[in-house]
């Protein structure tokens, strides 16, 4: 059996005469005759009498249309389902950012692009830049937003886009620096700084920076993530060169960090961001369509708030 045999049998015994079976499947009469003939050839049972130009259902065809009819509204679901896949209306979405971003920007992102579907099962996790990475090569989420490796793995495992933007200063608003429109690095020199593990890019960057300019590097506190380092500058323990999408921890209308100013650096040093994908995993239509719409939210956030983002390349 087929579609169109199975159609033409369900057309012909819900429809008062053959004439109107063949106008309701927009066919001519000697096809409908042909396509039923075909069928109970196949089926090796006759499913109607022949009396004059009408067909008598015979018992068996009762039988025949429950089945069909479950058939036709199954592949009725089946064509709207993949319909709304091919949409964006509908799918699953499995992602992860790391503890900054995740816990507002990226959220409040994702929402915003699916408050108006229904269909889609998402599931957002926080992880750190490293776990991001690993997940994104085992073919595990759909895509992640993390810090940028130093160097990119020589395995072919997953895609990347790496974005940078400049790096502000967080004070304590009471800081006498927070009186200035721009800090520099000989402004930061010997004040008890904030900052993420050694092992980090960024830090890196910042001590070399302080080492060409014969400056001391004095970090008093030291943590994974800005966040927390963020509430020990609202105490006034401690300055730190931020990475800037943080800044809308402090910036936000409800922001989950206060007490803190945000002044741009003369001559920053650059934080770097990548989004990575898997190689391997089928992606969604609504996966690939948030992927795109990310990274152009990345950018244009980080235009906005003036920390001159650019792209420093794709793998």
């Amino acid at each position: 059996m087929n579609f169109t045999q199975i159609s033409t049998f369900q057309a012909v015994m819900t429809s008062a005469s053959l004439s109107d079976a063949a106008t309701k499947l927009g066919r001519t009469q000697p096809a409908v005759s042909a396509a039923i003939k075909a069928l109970e050839d196949q089926l090796g049972l006759q499913l109607f009498e022949r009396r004059g130009r009408k067909l008598i259902p015979v018992p068996e065809a009762q039988y025949l249309l429950t089945e069909a009819d479950a058939i036709l509204s199954q592949l009725n679901r089946v064509r709207q389902t993949m319909r709304s896949l091919s949409d964006g209306h509908s799918g699953t979405l499995k992602v992860a950012a790391m503890p900054g971003p995740v816990s507002l920007i990226f959220p409040k992102f994702i929402a915003s692009k699916v408050s108006d579907t229904e269909g889609i099962s998402i599931s957002i996790q926080a992880r750190t830049s490293n776990q991001i990475a690993e997940l994104t090569r085992a073919q595990s989420i759909d895509f992640g937003f993390a810090d940028a490796a130093n160097t990119e793995p020589e395995e072919n495992l997953y895609r990347s886009v790496v974005i940078s933007a400049d790096c502000p200063v967080a004070v304590p608003e009471n800081h006498p620096l927070a009186q200035k429109s721009e800090i520099s690095f000989a402004d930061l020199d010997d004040q008890p700084l904030g900052t993420l593990p050694q092992s980090h890019r960024q830090t890196q960057d910042l001590a070399s920076r302080f080492a060409a300019e014969s400056l001391s590097l004095r970090a008093t506190i030291e943590s994974q993530t800005f966040l927390p380092i963020l509430h020990f500058v609202t105490a006034g323990r401690c300055c730190t060169v931020l990475d800037p999408l943080s800044v809308f921890l402090v910036n936000a209308d409800a922001p989950m960090v206060g007490g803190i100013a945000i002044r741009p650096m003369v001559d920053p040093i650059r934080y770097y961001y990548a989004i990575y994908s898997p190689r391997y995993r089928p992606i969604s239509v609504i996966a690939r369509n948030l992927l795109d719409a990310w990274q152009a939210e990345v950018m244009k956030l980080l235009e906005s708030s003036g920390f001159n983002p650019r792209f420093e390349g794709k793998a």
